[in-house]
């Protein structure tokens, strides 16, 4: 049982392997918690691993389930020790969307659609500030900073020269038109997709308005994979007060056949290189025009 490097992840994978052990064992959630002395609550957030779990709870979960493995034991204790360590994003408090940080960190590859804005990975440091300070209602100036701080400092991923993050990226040309902050601040967010999309790991298409309604007309989806994950991946849906992940199989399936309808009616590489050049353009000519 291979531990990851992420606290995110591998508490996921724990979770997910407490449940299996659940399973197997013919237990439901409400009995175990009854044995445990806590709430049903509770085992469903550590299955889910939206909470970290003590080696010690672990151990008497095991104890429940008849797990007797001394190896298979250990090792699930070990996981439950390694996930509460604490990633470079806690350091910024009580962040909403702490999890998907955490799997995008882990991440190898990354495939998002966004129909209204630049992804937060694309975002210039102008751009983000705009989209954050402009799409938050009720934002102190401190609690506007740190969300920046936190999306810039994400942004490393993709540069990370051991291992940058594969990133498959489908923009509707909406999302261009839209200005954010000020033409100036979309000419310099333009000109800084058109930079990203030359690199060999960023593969970048614009889904032009002339395709009508499409699959991806429902909203923004992330799909993320993993190097020694045995499931299939997660897909992330970003909402305004809560956040979902989804990691049953035909859910990723099914977001996945979404996202190849998208890539194939967008236009190529090439062809998205040349309308942001066009779009890029009538922003510098209307800062120019008397």
């Amino acid at each position: 049982m291979a531990a990851k490097s992420n606290p995110t992840v591998r508490r996921r994978h724990l979770g997910a392997e407490l449940r299996r052990l659940r399973i197997a064992s013919g237990l439901k959630s409400k009995e175990v918690a009854e044995r445990l002395l806590v709430s049903q609550p509770k085992i469903s957030h550590l299955e889910n691993g939206n909470r970290a779990i003590s080696p010690r709870d672990v151990r008497d979960l095991c104890a429940i389930y008849g797990v007797t493995d001394r190896e298979v034991i250990d090792s699930l204790m070990e996981m439950a020790k390694e996930s509460s360590r604490r990633s470079w994003w806690h350091s910024y408090g009580d962040l909403s969307n702490s999890v998907y940080i955490g799997l995008e960190a882990d991440a190898v590859s990354l495939h998002t659609y966004d129909p209204m804005v630049i992804p937060g990975l694309l975002q210039t440091p102008a751009y983000a500030e705009a989209v954050i300070g402009e799409t938050i209602p009720l934002l102190t100036a401190e609690q506007t900073a740190t969300r920046l701080k936190v999306r810039l400092r994400r942004q490393h991923r993709i540069y990370d020269p051991a291992c940058p993050l594969r990133l498959w990226v489908v923009l509707d040309e909406s999302a261009l038109h839209r200005v954010v902050g000020s033409p100036d601040i979309m000419r310099e967010q333009l000109e800084h997709l058109n930079a990203l999309g030359a690199e060999p790991h960023i593969t970048m298409q614009v889904l032009p308005y002339a395709v009508g309604a499409h699959p991806g007309l429902t909203g923004q989806f992330s799909i993320l994979r993993f190097a020694d994950s045995h499931a299939s991946g997660v897909v992330y849906l970003e909402r305004f007060t809560s956040d979902l992940c989804l990691e049953k199989p035909s859910d990723v399936q099914h977001y996945s056949a979404m996202y190849d309808h998208l890539q194939a009616r967008a236009l190529t590489p090439d062809g998205s290189r040349d309308i942001l050049t066009d779009i890029t353009k009538s922003y510098i000519d209307a800062a120019i025009e008397p």
